[in-house]
């Protein structure tokens, strides 16, 4: 029997892993004949260029001031957080992607998962597995659900609230510049925040949704929370498999939604990474995606990825350190501080909405056709996969809304 298949065109298969790095695709938007290409790259982006140079050379005087035991950051960061917010401020930057990870929860009181001591992977002994990871590994959750289980308990959304860096993501949006933001998070406190759906990529899914891990036919989201809550095994309808919430696992295929970032990072004039290791593929290899002209922000406790090279590209920037406090001094250049206090007070006097959305069709959610063993072909669905990729290149109501506050927010 055949289930049925998505409408949306075929997108390459893409599954979650720690390995593998993308980088010819970087090499080709960088010298490649296409419309991102040096052959025809726009007159704008050496403007741009030229902007950031200037302020990387004003920016030295500062840097010659600081601390000593900020040495890493002079030799790399050229100004960091003034050199782009002045670029914001000038109007420059009206394209802004977000790339997030687990560090920008913490202040809301959740783990990350590498930090040595307090990560989640240095403290996973009581469920007895073989290495760390394997929590999240799909062959191994088939093959032994429960210690999977009795860490979402702990994972399931509902008792911690977003923080200030959530509100400062949203606060971009309000002000008509932020084209999209990528996050690993499965938390959905962006949601909770109030960052539109058209406007986020859950990279990594969410507890949104469910559906079974082997055949994905979609299930309650709700009973399958109220299963894993009362140490029950939810069961899909169907096949007789195990359910899972829609987090992708190692191994499992993403969502088509991540793919708007062909989409994208071509389009965007500003990149801001907060809070990621970049270590898991592909996700961390998207930061390289993006024209060599584009700043690149980094705040983050360490330097990681591409930013651990000396010297840093040309357009890079990072400031390292307590991620809250960075991103706060950052609204504080961009004069945000108190509209991002007043947001979050508004924030708090509402209700907290649900996260557990009723299930969708299979023709709605669908994700990319896989074949079984018997030779059937079938859909997943999954969070964040609500929308098609459609909708990156359709103007929704929440856009038209932010762009009408864009010109405000070039005089602040």
């Amino acid at each position: 029997m055949n289930r049925s298949r998505s409408s949306q065109p075929p997108v390459p298969r893409v599954t979650r892993s720690a390995g593998s790095r993308l980088t010819e695709l970087a090499e080709r938007l960088d010298s490649g004949p296409g419309p991102y290409g040096k052959q025809r790259r726009k007159q704008t982006d050496s403007a741009l260029a030229q902007d950031l140079s200037q302020m990387s050379m004003s920016g030295q005087d500062t840097l010659n001031n600081s601390s000593p035991s900020a040495s890493a950051v002079k030799s790399s960061s050229r100004g960091g957080l003034a050199s782009v917010a002045r670029l914001v401020k000038l109007g420059r930057c009206k394209n802004v992607v977000v790339v997030a990870g687990a560090g920008v929860s913490t202040a809301s009181g959740i783990p990350d998962f590498r930090t040595p001591g307090t990560g989640l992977y240095a403290n996973l002994e009581k469920y007895n597995i073989p290495y760390p990871e394997a929590i999240f590994n799909i062959d191994y959750f088939s093959n032994d659900p429960q210690p999977f289980f009795s860490l979402a308990k702990a994972l399931y959304p509902g008792s911690h609230r977003p923080n200030y860096i959530h509100y400062f993501i949203r606060m971009l949006h309000h002000k008509g510049l932020l084209l999209r933001v990528y996050t690993q998070n499965i938390d959905g406190l962006e949601r909770l925040c109030g960052i539109p759906d058209d406007k986020l990529v859950e990279a990594h899914g969410s507890f949104a949704t469910a559906a079974c891990h082997l055949c994905y036919t979609a299930y309650p989201a709700e009973e399958a929370k109220q299963a894993i809550m009362n140490d029950k095994l939810p069961i899909c309808t169907f096949c007789a498999a195990t359910v899972k919430p829609d987090v992708v696992f190692f191994g499992e295929d993403l969502p088509q939604r991540y793919f708007l970032n062909t989409q994208d990072f071509p389009k965007a004039d500003l990149l801001i990474i907060m809070g990621t290791s970049l270590q898991i593929e592909p996700f961390a290899s998207l930061v390289n995606t993006i024209r060599s002209t584009v700043p690149r922000l980094l705040l983050n406790r360490n330097a990681v990825g591409p930013f651990e090279k000396v010297p840093l590209r040309r357009a890079d920037h990072m400031e390292l350190g307590d991620l809250e406090e960075t991103v706060r001094r950052f609204a504080e250049m961009l004069g945000w501080n108190d509209d991002i206090e007043d947001l979050m007070r508004s924030q708090e006097t509402l209700s907290l909405p649900t996260l557990i959305s009723s299930p969708l069709s299979v023709d709605q959610t669908s994700c990319q056709s896989r074949g079984t063993p018997a030779g059937t072909e079938t859909s997943r669905s999954r969070a964040g996969g609500q929308r098609g990729a459609s909708s990156g290149s359709e103007e929704t109501d929440s856009e038209t809304d932010s762009k009408s506050s864009a010109s405000s927010s070039q005089s602040t």
